[in-house]
C-alpha cells in the first residue's frame, strides 16, 4: 500500500491523480420521485393579535439556478450581493393574501410589484400596517400595506441597505418607520482581482490563547477591509406612510436599532474597527448609543473592543456588557449581563453572571437585578414584580428557571425547574406572552397565573398541553392535554385567556397540517380556519409505524419506519433494501439518549434531505433513526465515538430485520452535515452497508482543530479521538461505495467543501469505490430546482445500482 507522509496535522494529502470526468447536464429523477419532489408549497400564516386578520405568506418551492447565478461577496461572516444590498442567500416571499379571519377565501394584495421578491415582512405596532422589501435587479425597495384595503405601495427607491440584516423598525406611532438607506456619496467598491495590494498580510500572535473554531468568509485583507466598511455603512433616515424621507442620522456602520418601548428612545448599535481577519463582525468593536426622537444624543451605553480571544468552553463569554436590551415591560429601560467569573468557565465562583437594569435617561448608575448561579441564558418580563430568568451549564446539561422580582433584588429568587435540558419528557414548556401596553411582549399574566405551552413528549406518544401556574404557591394545573393517538396536534399559543381560546395546528401521516382556534374551556369545540390540501396524495397511503428497539448496552432507540404502498406485511415474502438517514447527538445520560421526539401521526413531507422519496421506489425506509453518543461522568461522548456509531447502526438493522421485512444484505445509510460524517465513518468501521450517501459533511477533524458540534477539547488535548473519528485518516480502511455530494460554496463552520473534494482524492487514490457531485452555487442546504432534482436522480440512481 502506498504510503503518504504529512508535515503537520493540518497539511492534507498532496498528490496527482488522474480524475475521469463525467460532463452530465442536469438530470431529473423517475416518475414516482418526480411527482412528490414537484410540488407547490403552502403559504405561511400569520395572524394579528386581536383576531382579525391572517397574512399568507407565498414562497415558490425551489430557488432556481439563475437566483443563485448571481454577484456575491463573502467578508466579515456576511455574503452579499453588492449589486442589490442584501444577503445574497435570501429566502423571498413571492407573493401576498390578506384574509379576515371569519372568512373562507384571501384577498389578493393589490399593487405588489411585478415578480415580487419580499422580506423583512413587520406589522406595524397597531397591526393595521405591514413594512416589506422588495427586492428589483439593482437594489432594495421599501414597500408597506394596508391590511384592511389590501392595497401595498412603494415608499422608496432601491436604495436600503440590507446588507447588515433587518434594514426597518416601525416608530411607536406606526406612521413612520426607521429605515437604513445607502449613504449619498457611496464610493464605488474595490475590484479584489484587479486593486494592487499595498502590501503583505501579517497576523500576530502575541502569546495569549485563541482558540477559535472554523469560521467562513472572513475578512482577508486591505481591500476586504475597505469593501466591508463600504458594504455595511447605511444613513438612518425616517421615512412616513407618505413617502417622505428625512435623515435621522449620519453615514456609519449600523449594526442594530431599537426603539424603547415608549417610543422615545432609539438603541443604536454600530460597528467600527479594528477588524479581524479570524472571528467574524459579530466579534469586531461595537459601539451602543441611546438617542432621543430628533436623534440628540443621550448616553453612550457601551463599548465593546475587538474579541478575538475567548477563554475555553461553550460556556466561556467576552468580558464586559452583553446582551443590552430594552426591558419591555417598562417605558425606558435597559437591561444588560456582564459576567462574574471573567468569562472563563474554569473558574471557580458562586456566581456566572449579573443582570442589571439601567433607566433612561442614565443620569443614575445601572441597578443590580440578580445574580445567576450558571451562565445567563434568557429573560421573559411581565411587570414590575415579575421576570423569568433562565441560565444553564452545558457541561452537566442543567438548565435552572427562576421567578425573580425585578423591582428587589435583595428578594432570593424562586427555583422553577432544575433540570437536564436534554431530558425530553420533562420538558414543562415555555410561557406564555402577550403584548402590553407597548405592543411588546411580556409573559401573559392572567389571575395571578402565568402560562405554559409543552410539546407534551411521553414515553408513549407526544401529547401538546397547556399549563397554569400560580404565582404565588407555584402549582401547576393543567388546563388542556392533547389526547390524539391518531393525529399530531401543536399548540402557538393562547389567543384568548377568558374565552380559552387557543390558536392549534393539527395533521396526520396523510392529512396535511392545518391551523384551528381550539376552546379548551368549552369541550375543546374546534373552528377550522385554514382548509390546505395535500399535495403529496401519491403516498398517502404508504405504511408508517415509529418502532422502538434497543442497543446492545440497553440504550433505548427509536426511528421512523416507511414500507411501500401495498407491501404485504402479514407474508412478507418479498425482502426489501431498506435505507437508514441518521444524524448524531451528544449526550451525558442515557436516560437522555433513549428518549424520542418523533411522532408516528406527523403528516409525511417529503423534501430533498430524507430518504422518504424512496419508499415508491420499492424501498423500506428508516427515517430519523436515533443515533445518540453517550459519554457519562467524566467521559466525553466521542471518546467511543466509532463504537457507538456501530452499536447504533447494527441495532438499526436488527430492529427492521427481526421485523421480517428487509434484506439486511442490502442496507444503505445516508445522512447531511454531521450525518455525512457519520456515514463516512460507518462504511470505514464495519460492514454493515452496501453502500452509503454523504452530504455536505467534514472528513478530517484537523482542519477543526479547535472543537466541533459538542466537542470541547481541541486537537492537542485528544489527538487520538480527532485522528479516530476522521474518515480521511483512515481512508485506507474504507471499500463501501460512497457518494459524496457537496454544495459548492459552503459556508457552514467546519464543512468547507474542500472536506469533500480531498477525501474524495484519498478515496480515489487508494482505490475506493466513491463518487464526488460538486452542485455549483449551492451553499450548506440546497435550494436551486435543477440541483435538487439532479441530487434526487443521483441518489437514485447509486441506490439502484449498489443495492438492486
Amino acid at each position: 500500500m502506498k504510503k503518504f507522509v504529512t508535515t503537520t496535522v493540518f497539511t492534507l494529502i498532496a498528490f496527482t491523480i488522474s480524475m475521469a470526468q463525467e460532463n452530465l447536464t442536469y438530470q431529473t429523477p423517475p416518475a414516482s420521485i418526480m411527482r412528490l419532489a414537484d410540488y407547490e408549497r403552502a403559504p405561511q400564516v400569520s395572524i394579528d393579535t386581536k383576531k382579525q386578520y391572517m397574512l399568507l405568506s407565498y414562497r415558490n418551492t425551489y430557488k432556481t439556478l439563475d437566483d443563485l447565478n448571481q454577484q456575491e461577496m463573502s467578508m466579515g461572516g456576511l455574503r452579499i450581493n453588492p449589486v442589490t444590498n442584501i444577503a445574497s442567500a435570501t429566502n423571498y416571499i413571492s407573493n401576498l393574501k390578506v384574509r379576515k379571519v371569519t372568512d373562507k377565501e384571501p384577498v389578493q394584495v393589490k399593487g405588489l410589484p411585478v415578480n415580487a421578491r419580499i422580506a423583512y415582512v413587520t406589522w406595524s405596532p397597531d397591526e393595521k400596517k405591514i413594512a416589506f422589501t422588495n427586492t428589483t435587479s439593482h437594489g432594495v425597495e421599501l414597500w408597506v400595506l394596508d391590511i384592511v384595503s389590501a392595497q401595498a405601495a412603494r415608499l422608496t427607491e432601491p436604495v436600503v441597505n440590507a446588507n447588515m440584516g433587518n434594514p426597518l423598525n416601525w416608530y411607536r406611532d406606526s406612521k413612520q418607520l426607521l429605515v437604513r438607506l445607502l449613504p449619498k456619496n457611496r464610493p464605488a467598491l474595490l475590484d479584489t482581482k484587479s486593486e494592487l495590494p499595498k502590501g503583505p498580510i501579517i497576523s500576530v500572535s502575541d502569546g495569549s490563547k485563541s482558540q477559535n473554531r472554523t469560521y467562513p468568509d472572513l475578512l482577508k485583507n486591505a481591500t476586504d477591509e475597505e469593501n466591508f466598511v463600504t458594504l455595511s455603512s447605511s444613513e438612518l433616515y425616517k421615512v412616513d406612510l407618505d413617502a417622505k424621507s428625512e435623515l435621522f442620522k449620519g453615514k456609519d456602520m449600523y449594526a442594530g436599532e431599537s426603539f424603547s418601548p415608549d417610543g422615545n428612545y432609539i438603541l443604536v448599535t454600530t460597528l467600527s474597527k479594528p477588524f479581524s481577519y479570524i472571528v467574524p463582525l459579530n466579534r469586531f468593536p461595537q459601539l451602543s448609543v441611546v438617542y432621543d426622537l430628533k436623534g440628540n444624543l443621550v448616553k453612550t451605553v457601551n463599548e465593546v473592543p475587538l474579541s478575538e480571544v475567548l477563554p475555553k468552553g461553550f460556556m466561556a463569554i467576552r468580558k464586559g456588557k452583553r446582551q443590552m436590551s430594552w426591558r419591555a415591560d417598562e417605558p425606558a429601560t435597559l437591561y444588560y449581563v456582564e459576567e462574574l467569573d471573567g468569562g472563563d468557565p474554569q473558574t471557580k465562583a458562586d456566581y456566572r453572571d449579573a443582570i442589571y437594569l439601567w433607566k433612561a435617561p442614565f443620569a443614575e448608575n445601572p441597578m443590580l437585578m440578580t445574580k445567576t448561579v450558571q451562565r445567563f441564558m434568557n429573560i421573559i418580563w411581565g411587570n414590575a414584580t415579575v421576570a423569568i430568568v433562565q441560565d444553564e451549564w452545558y457541561d452537566t446539561r442543567n438548565e435552572k428557571t427562576y421567578l425573580v422580582n425585578p423591582s428587589n433584588p435583595k428578594e432570593e429568587p424562586k427555583v422553577i425547574d432544575d433540570r437536564n435540558f436534554q431530558d425530553l419528557y420533562s420538558d414543562p414548556g415555555h410561557f406564555e406572552t402577550w403584548k402590553n401596553v407597548y405592543g411588546k411582549y411580556v409573559l401573559a399574566i392572567n389571575d395571578n397565573c402565568l402560562f405554559r405551552i409543552g410539546d407534551g413528549h411521553t414515553p408513549k406518544g407526544q401529547f401538546p398541553f397547556i399549563d397554569e401556574l400560580n404565582l404565588s404557591t407555584l402549582k401547576i394545573t393543567r388546563l388542556y392535554q392533547s389526547a390524539y393517538t391518531d393525529k399530531m396536534e401543536e399548540i402557538f399559543d393562547i389567543e384568548d385567556f377568558k374565552k380559552g381560546e387557543a390558536l392549534v395546528r393539527i395533521q396526520s401521516k396523510n392529512e396535511y397540517p392545518n391551523y384551528y382556534f381550539r376552546n379548551f374551556r368549552k369541550k375543546n369545540a374546534l373552528t377550522q380556519i385554514t382548509h390546505f390540501p395535500n399535495p403529496f396524495e401519491s403516498i398517502k397511503d404508504v405504511y408508517k409505524e415509529l418502532i422502538k428497539y434497543k442497543r446492545a448496552d440497553g440504550v433505548e432507540l427509536s426511528g421512523t419506519l416507511y414500507l411501500p404502498v401495498g407491501y404485504d406485511r402479514k407474508t412478507r415474502k418479498e425482502k426489501l433494501p431498506l435505507l437508514i438517514w441518521a444524524y448524531p447527538a451528544e449526550y451525558k445520560d442515557k436516560n437522555s439518549a433513549g428518549q424520542s421526539a418523533a411522532n408516528p401521526n406527523e403528516f409525511t413531507f417529503p423534501y430533498y434531505g430524507s430518504f422518504v422519496y424512496w419508499v415508491t421506489r420499492g424501498y423500506a425506509v428508516l427515517d430519523d433513526a436515533a443515533f445518540p453518543i453517550i459519554g457519562e461522568g467524566k467521559t466525553e461522548p466521542n471518546d467511543n465515538f466509532i463504537e457507538q456509531l456501530v452499536a447504533n447502526a447494527k441495532a438499526a438493522i436488527d430492529a427492521v430485520d427481526s421485523l421480517g421485512y428487509i434484506n439486511r444484505a442490502k442496507v444503505a445509510v445516508g445522512g447531511h452535515s454531521y450525518g455525512a460524517f457519520m456515514t463516512a465513518n460507518l462504511l470505514t468501521h464495519c460492514n454493515l452497508f452496501a453502500c452509503g450517501i454523504a452530504r455536505s459533511g467534514a472528513y478530517n477533524r484537523t482542519l477543526t482543530p479547535f472543537g466541533f458540534q459538542s466537542e470541547q477539547r481541541n486537537y492537542w488535548d485528544a489527538p487520538e479521538v480527532y485522528n479516530a473519528m476522521s474518515p480521511f485518516q483512515n481512508a485506507d480502511k474504507m471499500k463501501t461505495p460512497l457518494l459524496l455530494v457537496h454544495g459548492e460554496a459552503d459556508n457552514n463552520p467546519g464543512t468547507f467543501t474542500l472536506q469533500t473534494e480531498r477525501y474524495f482524492q484519498a478515496l480515489k487514490g487508494l482505490g475506493a469505490p466513491a463518487r464526488m457531485v460538486i452542485l455549483p452555487k449551492e451553499q450548506h442546504s440546497y435550494v436551486a430546482r435543477e440541483n435538487i432534482l439532479h441530487l434526487l436522480w443521483e441518489q437514485d440512481r447509486f441506490l439502484e445500482k449498489y443495492l438492486k
